[in-house]
């Protein structure tokens, strides 16, 4: 099949990526020409484990190209996606749609006669479906066209796995011709046993905001927990399992540390507030999680300076990892922001290091905020190393080495990546997330 995938960023190159290797044609148009000069030459604009040499692979064997030009890429296109950025609007926390309504516009007026499917892979809230649809078929006066919802469910650090083995595949779109394009388009699935959900669009919609406000709730309760576990002197750990091994919760978001952040969590559970406003059907759980992630991001600011009986004035703090979660470089509404913002307030000096994040962390984090070369020489002089990010290379530090480059033995871990015995055995104070805590350095 032909695909035009309306967007060259994470979603769009990602899915364009996947659908070429699975033999369909692919031509990713962006408005961008310098980001779409970068990928004609092969540099890849975000990273992601293996996206690189797929979309190598799938430009060497003439499957993917990328274009500006999207009256050329809709001419022959079976299917089209939109798959443009849905920001979180400046003021009042809506979802931004003028990227998608400004793609409908497009579309309407570079398709054909031929039957084509318009599909939003953009994150959008309830009812947009509707307005493209109005937009494609008065606007353009086009009638040979169906309007499908098909969410991502990618993760940042997974999204080639996810995108080729995923949970399920939500398709929202009441038309049978549409349907059975949809379903020859993942047919390459079926072998992997994906169940592909047809719902209405509205519910296809729905349901992206849900999976991840409720993501956001677990995430967000047990960091609640782990607070209570601290108090009381239980671990978090230990209940986390505890109640994740009923499979009525499930295990997996059950782990406590400094919050969410990225970019999909934070904007889409204030899309779902602001959408259940605007329809008198107030989401209060979720208005509470995001006020409590909310706090919680610059409450380990204070976990740090309670290391210290409260006071780091002056003290070098080392942070460890600034991505909001590992194998990305994605830094937006990390929790390494605020708590690193707050810890400079207590009169801090900071110092960071990321295995890929340091560029954005630069630009994100100011001149103030000095970059560490690796791990131990973000380290050396500190008075505390705070694990922020979970990222592989910071799970087997050397904990002897990093005694012998610091000013105090502290290590406070937001992520509870180490055993509180070991790092005590060689000599550190360890404070952790929702388990007992030592007395102050």
């Amino acid at each position: 099949m032909r695909i035009a995938m309306i967007g060259a960023g994470y979603v769009g190159l990602v899915s364009g990526a996947c659908f070429a290797d699975f033999g369909h044609h692919v031509v990713c148009v962006d408005k961008d020409g310098d980001k779409i000069g970068a990928l004609r030459r092969g540099d890849i604009p975000i990273y992601e484990p293996g996206l690189a040499e797929l979309v190598a692979a799938n430009v060497k064997h003439h499957r993917l190209r990328f274009s500006q030009d999207l009256s050329s890429a809709l001419e022959d296109a079976d299917v089209v996606f939109i798959a443009v950025g849905t920001p979180s609007r400046r003021g009042d926390g809506h979802a931004d749609l003028s990227y998608v309504f400004a793609a409908a516009r497009e579309i309407s007026r570079g398709l054909g006669d031929r039957f084509t499917v318009v599909v939003t892979k953009s994150t959008v809230p309830v009812g947009t479906g509707d307005e493209v649809d109005r937009i494609i078929r008065e606007e353009g006066g086009k009638a040979n066209v169906a309007i499908v919802s098909n969410p991502e469910f990618l993760r940042e650090g997974a999204a080639i796995r996810d995108f080729k083995h995923p949970d399920r595949i939500v398709i929202g779109t009441e038309d049978k011709q549409a349907r059975e394009v949809m379903a020859e388009l993942y047919r390459p699935l079926y072998l992997n046993a994906a169940p592909i959900i047809y719902t209405d669009r509205r519910s296809a919609e729905l349901t992206k905001y849900a999976a991840n406000s409720f993501l956001a709730t677990k995430i967000a309760f047990i960091n609640e927990v782990a607070d209570l576990a601290e108090k009381v002197g239980a671990n978090v750990q230990e209940v986390a399992r505890g109640i994740g091994l009923d499979n009525r919760i499930g295990s997996k978001f059950l782990h406590a540390g400094p919050g969410f952040g990225g970019s999909c969590f934070p904007k889409d559970t204030l899309a779902l507030i602001k959408t259940g406003q605007d329809h008198e059907a107030p989401q209060r759980i979720i208005e509470t999680v995001v006020a409590v992630n909310d706090q919680r991001k610059r409450a380990m600011a204070r976990k740090v300076a309670n290391a210290f009986g409260g006071n780091i004035r002056g003290k070098t703090i080392a942070v460890l990892g600034v991505t909001f979660k590992p194998d990305t470089d994605d830094m937006r509404e990390a929790p390494s922001i605020p708590l690193i913002t707050a810890l400079q307030d207590m009169g801090a000096n900071v110092r960071v290091f990321d295995p890929v994040g340091l560029g954005h962390a630069r630009t994100m984090l100011g001149e103030d905020v000095a970059l560490g070369e690796d791990s131990y020489d973000c380290a050396r002089g500190a008075h505390a190393l705070v694990i922020v990010t979970e990222w592989e290379q910071f799970r087997a530090l050397d904990l002897k080495e990093l005694a012998s480059v610091m000013a105090c033995p502290v290590i406070v871990d937001l992520r509870n990546i180490y055993s509180p015995d070991e790092v005590i055995r060689n000599g550190f104070l360890y404070f952790g997330v929702g388990r007992p805590q030592p007395p102050a350095y």
